[in-house]
């Protein structure tokens, strides 16, 4: 259920523009500090998923592990996604309510979270 929602918030953040996704788009939305949440999936390369954790632990920015590229494509109405990021706080903040709080280490909070 909480794998829907998580979803289906990643899909109303991507309707209401305030998404950035593709490696590229995301390593700018984390860089110039427009990324309030960083959500990869676990299918992505060792390389990626490491480059993600180091960029954002750095930035300070919460990142997670979640998904396949084919649901986080889906999610955000495209075909593949390895990586996603969402700029607005309010809406990274409602989905990281439904994000597995441990998910194989993948988490690193940039800030203290609030629950």
């Amino acid at each position: 259920m909480s794998q829907n929602r998580v979803l289906s918030m990643i899909g109303l953040a991507q309707k209401a523009g305030k998404t950035a996704s593709g490696e590229f788009s995301t390593e700018k939305a984390v860089k110039t500090g427009c990324a309030a949440l960083v959500i990869v999936s676990t299918e992505s390369s060792d390389n990626t998923k490491k480059k993600f954790r180091n960029m954002c632990e750095y930035y300070k920015v919460p990142f997670y592990l979640y998904g396949t590229k084919a649901e986080l494509g889906a999610a955000m109405g495209k075909e593949f996604r390895a990586s996603l990021a969402i700029t607005d706080t309010g809406l990274a903040k409602a989905v990281r309510k439904y994000l597995p709080v441990e998910n194989d280490g993948g988490r690193c909070d940039g800030e203290n979270q609030d629950t």
